[in-house]
């Protein structure tokens, strides 16, 4: 099985997060807290109640392990477009897989990440909620879990909620990648295709335009279910207020109507395009100069 891919995943994952885990930390605040008028004021009370590290906050976690999910996004991908066409992706004297292939190997692509994902992504939801400034203990008798770090983080989970509690959300998470992978893909091999003469390889503009791209139309598709698996994953700091997805969607369509939906949907595709770009290109350019 070829391991290009994910040595190249890996490397650019880390890239991408880096990039954009500010503007994320913003998303997961609209998606989960009520105390926000909106973007700027989520920013404005963020900075100002928590300096410019509040932005970063769950980041660590992600960055040394993000790394590991891309691997396993990238390297799931081309091992299963490999098996399914019988020919290496990245071989330029290939017939281009089918769309059919690219939307099954980018489906078993966002299962597989969805998998490894959750426990690190269940870290990072809860450390980026805390609004307590970093260096500074809770209060007795305040509300809300105060984690110390990711370590901490985990372990309080795994002490107060169980095994089971590590994979909080994990449905949540399996419905928005799966489908949404196979989008990913689909919509970066298409751009690529269609941009470059054929029996030539996509130049970077190309790539990081269709990487953008793909990333910006993924999110559109991925943001209502991520609105579900972010509150679900919250669900354990105050107790249990959701059976499960189908009553978060109730619950959360009741309360705040169909809209809440694409709570974050602006910041995802403000924040997709860049990430994105920046990661396939990456992606393309490691894997040429390791290969």
């Amino acid at each position: 099985m070829p391991v290009e891919e994910f040595v190249a995943g890996w490397i650019s994952g880390a890239v991408g997060l880096a990039l954009g885990h500010p503007v994320d930390t913003v998303k997961v605040r609209l998606q989960t807290q009520s105390g926000y008028r909106g973007m700027l004021d989520c920013v404005i009370k963020t900075y100002r109640n928590e300096t410019v590290l509040g932005f970063f906050k769950g980041m660590s976690f992600p960055l040394l392990s993000v790394a590991l999910v891309n691997s396993v996004m990238f390297g799931a991908y081309s091992n299963a477009l490999l098996y399914l066409s019988a020919t290496h992706h990245h071989d330029r004297h290939a017939k281009p897989p089918s769309y059919a292939h690219v939307l099954t190997a980018g489906s078993f692509s966002g299962l597989m990440q969805a998998v490894v994902l959750a426990p690190i992504d269940l870290i990072k939801v809860r450390l980026q909620n805390q609004l307590h400034p970093y260096g500074l203990r809770s209060l007795a008798g305040a509300s809300g879990a105060q984690y110390r770090g990711p370590v901490h983080c985990g372990a309080s989970i795994f002490r107060e909620e169980g095994v089971m509690g590590l994979f909080r959300g994990t449905r949540a998470l399996v419905l928005r990648d799966t489908p949404t992978m196979a989008i990913y893909f689909l919509t970066y091999t298409s751009l690529c295709q269609a941009m470059t003469a054929q029996g030539r390889e996509p130049g970077p503009m190309t790539v990081l335009v269709a990487g953008g791209c793909a990333g910006t139309a993924s999110w559109v598709l991925a943001t209502p279910m991520d609105v579900i698996k972010a509150r679900l994953q919250m669900d354990g700091v105050k107790g249990v207020s959701y059976r499960g997805v189908l009553d978060c969607i109730r619950i959360s369509v009741r309360r705040e109507g169909p809209q809440v939906f694409l709570k974050g949907l602006a910041l995802n595709c403000i924040r997709a395009f860049p990430v994105n770009a920046v990661t396939f290109l990456s992606y393309e350019n490691i894997l040429k100069l390791i290969c």
